[in-house]
């Protein structure tokens, strides 16, 4: 199994879509890359911890490649936009692509690079190594499951196309 960190503005909508994804073993949601231990909800919003609502990704990249989960998660994402996914702004609604393992550095870069050649200029999506990840409280893991009619930045249409990606 493989893991990434995908950072994609409200983490509920970024764990919906990206769980319906065959060859997606896992999800949870969490904090990354702040500067406070163990936060909560609260102070990720309201007290500037740092951190990006991100969502944990376990998948067999036997069934899903990684060139493909990124392609994937770019169409759920305004990649222009900085610190603001649909109608949620701040920095914990920027955009990330996080990994533990260094091997995955060359195939972000890479998708990254053909992002910003279809885009013609560069992405502001943040990528490297994860510097941490606290799992969010319970209540925002697969929240859109739990509450179908929550809010969503992604398109119902895109939401319901997910599986057959």
């Amino acid at each position: 199994m493989t893991k990434i960190y995908l950072a994609g503005g409200c983490f509920w909508g970024t764990q919906h879509f990206v769980r319906q994804l065959r060859g997606v073993e896992s999800t949870r949601v969490g904090y990354a890359n702040g500067h406070t231990e163990n936060p909560t909800y609260d102070q990720v919003k309201y007290e500037h911890t740092g951190h990006a609502e991100t969502v944990e990704v376990v998948y067999d990249e036997t069934v899903l490649p990684t060139k493909k989960l990124l392609d994937c998660y770019y169409m759920t994402i305004d990649p222009l936009s900085m610190n603001r996914q649909g109608m949620d702004f701040g920095v914990q609604y920027r955009t990330g692509i996080w990994y533990e393992d260094e091997s995955l550095a060359p195939e972000v870069e890479a998708s990254l690079a053909e992002l910003a050649q279809k885009l013609g200029r560069k992405p502001a999506i943040e990528h490297g190594r994860l510097e941490q990840f606290f799992d969010a409280e319970d209540y925002h893991q697969d929240y859109l499951v739990k509450n179908p009619a929550g809010y969503c930045h992604i398109s119902p249409e895109l939401l319901a196309r997910a599986k057959e990606l």
